[in-house]
């Protein structure tokens, strides 16, 4: 999905939690409903929203902050799926599909959010068409997030896997004043999201600051050269 599709989705997910917005679409009833059953939320950094096989009670939307959702591979080794921020809502995949979750959500920042329980998330879905319109939009993108990915690990270098995930982190996430991706990552976690081991990632990483294309902060990371780094990955925005 380009980067301006990508928009119109994110501010259609905030306009049907807006208050305004609901207050509009919603019978007094409903309305009056969803204020007494959702609850606001705050999580600190490395706190579970969820874990996997955990039953889904409740989906929850993120006002603010980013959290991150990851799966256990076989053999113990976490595998990240997807990083979700303000304005995105996460935990409705298994409760849609009937079954316990089948991946971990965690907060990589301090969160603050609403959560929708499941009785009130699903009859939404029955009678809110611009909801069930808005949230078949988002299933729709995501499933193309993930056939992107297995093209993505499948058949590009290494090299080429980190300078998309730069641009990619950057477009979802944002940047901070000074222009660094707003989200702080260890190399592990780096190596995780492109498919290799911890020191290919560091030595990539230390390559791309040499040729002027990055430069870190930390864990923090600074995109300098975009167009680069598009070749590089061989990339559509």
């Amino acid at each position: 999905m380009s980067q301006e599709k990508q928009v119109i989705l994110e501010d259609s997910i905030r306009k049907i939690f807006s208050k305004e917005d609901l207050k509009q679409r919603l019978s007094s009833e409903d309305y009056e409903r969803y204020q007494s059953a959702t609850e606001n939320v705050k999580f600190h950094k490395g706190e579970i929203l969820f874990d996997e096989q955990d039953l889904p009670k409740s989906v929850f939307y993120l006002h603010k902050g980013t959290a991150k959702l990851s799966k256990q591979g076989a053999y113990g080794k976490e595998q990240i799926l997807r990083f979700i921020k303000e304005g995105d809502i996460i935990g409705y995949r298994s409760l849609l599909c009937g079954e316990n979750f089948q991946a971990k959500a965690e907060a990589m920042t301090d969160i603050e959010a609403t959560m929708i329980p499941a009785d009130l998330f699903m009859h939404l879905l029955e009678y809110d068409s611009k909801f069930s319109f808005v949230m078949l939009q988002k299933v729709a993108f995501e499933l193309g997030e993930s056939s992107n990915t297995v093209t993505f690990l499948a058949q590009k270098t290494v090299r080429e896997r980190l300078a998309e995930i730069l641009l990619l982190l950057e477009q979802k996430l944002g940047t901070d004043p000074e222009g660094f991706i707003k989200i702080s990552l260890t190399r592990e976690e780096i190596a995780n999201l492109i498919g290799t081991a911890t020191e290919s990632a560091i030595r990539l990483i230390s390559e791309f600051k040499q040729d002027h294309l990055i430069e870190t902060e930390g864990r923090n990371i600074k995109i300098l050269n975009h167009e680069k780094l598009i070749k590089l990955g061989h990339v559509v925005l």
